[in-house]
Formats: C-alpha cells, sequence, structure tokens
C-alpha cells in the first residue's frame, strides 16, 4: 500500500492555518466506495430531470428578462431618484441572474438535454465582456478538470493574486489587498483577461499565434458590451444619457462585486485545500470527486440567495455535478454532507459573512512574507492513491 505522507504533502490545506492539528487520512478503498456513491447520487438525480427543471430555467429566463426591461424603462425617469435607484437595482439583478443562474449554467451544459437551441452550452453567450468560448476553455475545461492543483488550476489568484502560501512570496504581492479589490470592481473584465494568460505573455512564453485569436475575441464581445451599456442604451434616453451611462455602469459593478465574492467564497476559504501536480496524477474517478469536495466550500442561505448565486453557494456539489442543473444541488447536498460524515471528511460551509471574511483574511495575511505570518502548510486529508496489499 502506498499512502501519500505530509512530507509528500506541501500544498494540503495551505488556507487552513491551525495548529497543532493531526491529517486525516482515507483509503483508498474507502475513496472508491465514496466515489460510487457519488456516482449513484448523481445517475438518481439526472434520471429524475424533466418538466419541473424546463419549467425552472423558463421563469428564470422569464424573471431576468423582465428585470430588465424595467431597469431600462426606470432609466428614462431620473429625476425621481427613487425610481432611478430602482431601474439600477432590477438591472443589478437581470445582469447577476443572466450571469449566474443563466449563463454559468447553460453553459455548462445543465440544459443541454433539453434539445433548446436558445440553451445550448456550445452556441449560447452571456451579458459581459468575456467571449463564451473563451469561457468554456478557462473555467469548464481547465478549472473544472485542474480543481486547486497549484501551477495548473489558474482561479487560484487568477494570475494576479498570491492566494496560497507554495507561491514564493515578493513585494508585488504586498498590493494583494489592492490586486483583490479592483479584480472585485472589474470582475468581468478580469474573467475576459483570464484566458489570456497574461502573465505567461509577459514571460514570453505565449506566442503571437496564440494571443490573436483571443484578442480578437475580446474586440468582438466586449465590443458589443460596451457599444451597448455605454452608447446605445444610454443614447435611446435623449437627454438622459449621462444617467443611464451612470446607471448601466453601477449595474455592472454591482455585478461584478457580487460574482466576485459568490465565487472566491466558494473557493478560497479558511479549509478549501490546494494540490500538488504529483499527488493528483492518474488518478481515478473516485479520486477526482474527493479533490473536488476538499478544494471547494458552501455558503449556507436562503431560496433567494441561492438563486442569486446561480446555485454557487453550493459549490462543493457544482464542482462534483458541473453539468447537474444548479437548481438541484440543494437536494443532493444532505446526501452529499451525509457521505462526507460517513467517510469522515469535512464538509466546508458557512454563512456568507463567514466565508468572505476568511477569503480577505487569507488575502491580507498572505500580501506578507510568511516570516512575518508564519503561515505554513498545515496536515488535511491524506488520499491512498493505491489499494491495500492483500
Amino acid at each position: 500500500m502506498f499512502a501519500l505522507s505530509l512530507t509528500s504533502l506541501p500544498l494540503l490545506n495551505r488556507g487552513r492555518n491551525t495548529k497543532n492539528a493531526e491529517p486525516v487520512a482515507i483509503s483508498y478503498e474507502d475513496v472508491e466506495a465514496l466515489g460510487a456513491e457519488l456516482e449513484e447520487l448523481r445517475t438518481r438525480t439526472v434520471a429524475k430531470l424533466g418538466t419541473s427543471d424546463r419549467e425552472y430555467i423558463y421563469k428564470v429566463i422569464k424573471a431576468q428578462r423582465g428585470l430588465e426591461v424595467a431597469g431600462r424603462a426606470a432609466m428614462y425617469l431620473p429625476f425621481l431618484p427613487p425610481v432611478w435607484l430602482a431601474g439600477v437595482g432590477a438591472l443589478s439583478a437581470s445582469k447577476i441572474l443572466d450571469n449566474m443562474e443563466i449563463g454559468h449554467n447553460v453553459m455548462h451544459g445543465q440544459y443541454d438535454w433539453m434539445r433548446e437551441p436558445g440553451l445550448n452550452s456550445r452556441v449560447f453567450e452571456w451579458d459581459t465582456v468575456c467571449p463564451a468560448d473563451q469561457w468554456r476553455h478557462s473555467h469548464n475545461y481547465l478549472h473544472h478538470t485542474f480543481t486547486n492543483i497549484s501551477g495548473k488550476d489558474r482561479d487560484i489568484g487568477y494570475g494576479i493574486l498570491r492566494m496560497d502560501p507554495s507561491v514564493k512570496w515578493n513585494p508585488y504581492y504586498l498590493g494583494n489587498p489592492v490586486w483583490a479589490t479592483l479584480l472585485m470592481v472589474f470582475f468581468e473584465w478580469g474573467v475576459m483577461m483570464h484566458d489570456l494568460e497574461i502573465e505567461n505573455v509577459l514571460k514570453g512564453e505565449r506566442k503571437w499565434s496564440d494571443v490573436k485569436p483571443i484578442l480578437k475575441g475580446w474586440w468582438r464581445k466586449a465590443g458589443r458590451q460596451v457599444l451597448k451599456d455605454y452608447v446605445v442604451f444610454p443614447a435611446l434616453t435623449g437627454p438622459f444619457f449621462v444617467s443611464t451611462l451612470v446607471g448601466n455602469a453601477s449595474a455592472n459593478v454591482v455585478r461584478n462585486l457580487w460574482t466576485y465574492s459568490i465565487i472566491f467564497c466558494g473557493h478560497f476559504p479558511t479549509g478549501a485545500q490546494v494540490f500538488t501536480q504529483d499527488e493528483t496524477a492518474d488518478e481515478t474517478r473516485a479520486q477526482w470527486y474527493v479533490r473536488q469536495m476538499l478544494g471547494s466550500a458552501n455558503i449556507t442561505g436562503g431560496r433567494l440567495f441561492h438563486i442569486m448565486s446561480g446555485n454557487l453557494s453550493h459549490q462543493i456539489e457544482h464542482h462534483l455535478y458541473p453539468d447537474v442543473p444548479a437548481h438541484r444541488y440543494p437536494e443532493m447536498a444532505p446526501e452529499v454532507e451525509a457521505l462526507c460524515a460517513k467517510y469522515d471528511l469535512p464538509y466546508n460551509k458557512g454563512g456568507f459573512f463567514k466565508q468572505i471574511g476568511s477569503v480577505w483574511g487569507k488575502i491580507f495575511r498572505l500580501a506578507l512574507p510568511d516570516s512575518i505570518t508564519g503561515l505554513r502548510a498545515e496536515p488535511g486529508v491524506i488520499v491512498e492513491r493505491e489499494p491495500a496489499a492483500a
């Protein structure tokens, strides 16, 4: 039997700043048994997909469109501040729904089974500056395949932040809180630039032939978005051009703040583990499942909160089942949590303010040299990679 030791797992649970913690181990046999139970849960859930799921996504789309129409209409009444503010709120909610519960989930293929052209993951476009095809590569493929693997998952720090002690500190990271704030405010632009791999461009590790089609995609998609929100719709309100422009920009910023916060709460709070490429090489499907669970976190809340988060408040379930309709995650979550308890694995969940607080705490701590903070690798869950010898 080969079991990974802490010395061979220097990246385990970097975000967990507990003291004198003891490692938790799960055997190969238990991992495979857990994987089989998680697969069975998926099979049962997919078998139930049908009319209720179809009606749900149509209702969300109808609500999103209604909010957008109401928000756009309110821009014609800036001389009534409460109405204008309500319009900004409606437009913000519309953009959040479009990005989170509709766009993100549709592009994961969660509704491909409906054979609805407008909900096809391969052709869907969303109301944001990032081209859908680039997002499907950087998110659907890179992030969901290599979740929390250092050096493979570019969502760890988004190329500009230090989010794990395995990243060697340098003075640039003193600006960690500043870079994080800028990323939060301009999050849609950060997502757009993600597939460019700017750090590799600066190092000369990406060729112009790789970059050129990405830039063309930006020009087409971002150009349309800027024209729509900052030229066409403001111009349609005539003398209220400036107030409409401000309203549209405000709605985009609100959407950015919200999506950033939800996503970071699901990936970087205390307890979310990071893995090495060596320890995840040749992993089985069941081992992939365990990695998804250990590298993710949930946010507790009510039904509306879950809808407005695109059900990414159930990030653990989303990483386990990215192509299952997200509104099914709340019914799957209790079973997933029970399985974690059964196999003595952590199920990381907490309220929004608890999770976001731990994320920002990590951002500030990792801005400083390890010699000051004393951050070090802490033991997490050791996954045995080979079956026990007979």
